[in-house]
């Protein structure tokens, strides 16, 4: 899918002070990724913090960033989670006419065996109108998704077209690359590593980092899938600070406190997640500050 090649933001939910949701904040976030040259949007993702919202907010902030999109990118919805069946009524029941692909994460907490994987994911193939881009994030989720498996589900679901893969192991996603069909895509979950995974025949990432700086990021993914390694590790090298920070203290709240320093939105996350502390917000927003004089120099 041509439409997921490049670099997808995982957009965050901007809340007011009193974390109450704040859409005028999301509007500028939107607009802010797409002026940047992102390919496409992907909304109730995990930096989404979609595990504190309420069913009505996470409706609210779908229909909002769908119509401040205006059909301007692709937008791929985040619909996943650890009971099969109720991710299956979801996808037999929601309306999926404005979205490219579903991003279905691998289940957490319940620990399935490679085979419960196959069958949660081969339910959701089943009862998906759209495409379906797998998420192996094993750091949220407690269990690994192997090469093995997921080559499985590409070869058994033409509808799976896709994975996002977060495991951090740039040999897992070679695995992945070399063994996968020819047209499956893998996807970087990991900005730090998105550059090789791009350069070893990835088709992208899905970012945190590139909603904050979308000019710079998606720009760098761009030179890596022309394999103009040089001018893109200058990026890489560049952002590569910026993108441990963002991480330190938990996501989002670090790329929150970036877009406090860009004007954009407040750095506000819901309990149990707390805001950087204020040597993390003097750190990024320095980066932040050094990062503008250089676009301007």
């Amino acid at each position: 899918m041509q439409s997921l090649i490049g670099t997808g933001v995982a957009l965050v939910t901007p809340f007011k002070k009193d974390f109450s949701i704040d859409f005028e904040a999301l509007q500028r976030i939107v607009n802010f990724s797409i002026d940047g040259g992102v390919e496409y949007l992907v909304v109730m993702g995990t930096t989404a913090e979609n595990a504190t919202l309420t069913q009505d907010e996470k409706e609210q902030v779908i229909n909002a960033v769908i119509d401040i999109n205006k059909g301007r990118l692709p937008i791929v919805l985040g619909v996943g989670g650890n009971n099969t069946m109720q991710v299956v009524e979801e996808l037999k029941t929601r309306d999926f006419s404005a979205f490219e692909a579903i991003l279905s994460v691998s289940p957490y907490y319940n620990k399935p065996t490679q085979e419960g994987i196959y069958q949660h994911f081969k339910a959701v193939a089943e009862a998906s109108p759209i495409p379906v881009i797998l998420y192996n994030v094993p750091g949220r989720t407690s269990s690994n998704m192997l090469p093995s498996t997921v080559v499985r589900l590409a070869k058994d679901f033409d509808n799976v077209v896709a994975i996002k893969e977060a495991a951090g192991d740039v040999v897992q996603a070679m695995q992945l690359i070399k063994n996968a069909p020819k047209d499956f895509l893998v996807i970087s979950g990991d900005d730090m590593i998105a550059l090789p995974i791009v350069l070893a025949g990835g088709a992208g990432v899905i970012s945190v980092i590139g909603q904050g700086f979308p000019k710079e990021f998606s720009e760098m993914i761009r030179l890596g899938l022309n394999k103009k390694v040089n001018e893109a590790f200058k990026t890489q090298y560049f952002l590569s600070d910026c993108i441990d920070m963002i991480f330190e203290q938990g996501n989002p709240a670090g790329i929150k406190q970036v877009f406090q320093a860009l004007g954009i939105a407040e750095n506000t996350v819901r309990l149990p997640l707390v805001s950087v502390d204020d040597s993390l917000a003097n750190r990024l927003n320095e980066f932040v500050k050094h990062s503008i004089k250089v676009e301007q120099d």
